[in-house]
């Protein structure tokens, strides 16, 4: 399938009427999936209501960025079909490389990859709460309308720094939003095509986490394939519980970890403890002060335990899939270069029986 010519966005006021009425019907409903119920994007939802508490702006993603510290404490969030990540902090020490098509958020607090080759569009919007006060934020979408990360502001927060930030990006001239059609995947190719003596040689030679997607890269297989092909030495299916189980376990044992869930265009991090866990409806919850995550339980096809060889000892992880092979949400223990993976991590992530 190839690329068809962008769509532009019609917002008038039938998308924004029909919004306006899902909303009154449905109080609580989230603008993600009222998007869905109205078969359209969430930034053409959002556009839809430009003037209307959201602006549109520049997308210059540098700028943006620097100024993000000025805001002060804000909340990160990012998320995929079945998982939100949400972290509390200030955005420091930013790094952006590649061209500008890569960025990095690395401090105490806000963890953050950024992939910008996979942004569009950026707003700042304004909602009214029903307590009265206004909840701001920064949201960036990608060219298929999906949004990618969103920075909220919190009561600790730098309002006028976010009006400064918004002035400074704000511009009469942009171009109407368009929404291009998901291009297919080029294809990978089928497991009986996989050289699985070579992937699992390589493998074995890893010397570091982060060498695994160019060796997956390599072989033409994408993450969930070589799991299923990795073999038991590298790669285990566990029932599907097993993930919320150790998240429990965590919080009772106090087991710093790390939580990696994001999107293709942006990767969020927490690292610590986590401490206050538990499920309200479909949602399995973290609900910590700075660090709060949300997994609807039921998109989980498969959880797999993964073993990967680095030079500091096996780094171990659990990494949660949906139906259609897409990486949910990824669990390590804390640790940093240099230093072996953490005993109790491993007995946590070890005690699980292989499917």
């Amino acid at each position: 399938m190839t690329m068809q010519q962008a769509i532009p966005v019609f917002a008038g006021a039938d998308l924004l009427g029909a919004w306006q009425h899902l909303r009154q019907s449905q109080p609580g409903l989230r603008i993600r999936d009222g998007a869905a119920l109205l078969n359209v994007s969430e930034a053409e939802l959002v556009y839809a209501s430009l003037g209307r508490g959201v602006q549109r702006l520049r997308s210059d993603w540098q700028t943006m960025l620097h100024g993000l510290k000025a805001l002060g404490r804000v909340m990160a969030l990012t998320r995929n079909e079945s998982c939100v990540h949400e972290r509390h902090g200030v955005y420091d020490n930013i790094s952006i490389g590649g061209s500008g098509r890569i960025g990095l958020v690395v401090n105490g607090e806000i963890d953050l990859r950024f992939f910008m080759r996979e942004w569009s569009s950026l707003f700042a919007v304004s909602e009214a709460l029903q307590n009265g006060s206004m909840r701001r934020s920064l949201q960036i979408f990608d060219r298929q309308g999906v949004a990618v990360h969103k920075i909220y502001l919190t009561e600790q927060s730098n309002a006028a720094a976010w009006y400064d930030l918004c002035d400074s990006l704000s511009d009469d001239s942009l171009d109407p939003l368009t929404i291009d059609p998901l291009q297919a995947d080029a294809g990978l190719v089928d497991d009986v095509a996989v050289d699985e003596q070579a992937l699992q040689h390589d493998w074995a030679e890893l010397q570091d986490t982060h060498h695994f997607m160019a060796m997956l890269k390599r072989h033409n297989v994408d993450r969930l394939q070589a799991l299923r092909l990795a073999g038991s030495r590298w790669a285990q299916r566990l029932p599907e519980a097993a993930l919320t189980d150790t998240l429990e376990q965590v919080a009772a044992s106090a087991q710093p970890i790390m939580v990696f869930v994001g999107n293709h265009g942006c990767i969020q991090i927490h690292s610590g403890p986590i401490k206050r866990v538990g499920r309200l409806g479909e949602w399995f919850n973290v609900l910590d002060a700075d660090f709060s995550l949300h997994l609807r339980e039921s998109d989980l096809a498969s959880v797999w335990r993964v073993r990967k060889p680095t030079a500091d000892g096996i780094v171990s992880s659990l990494e949660a899939y949906d139906s259609n092979g897409e990486l949910v949400i990824q669990l390590f223990g804390e640790r940093k270069p240099g230093q072996p993976e953490q005993r109790l991590w491993r007995a946590l992530v070890e005690r699980h029986p292989a499917r």
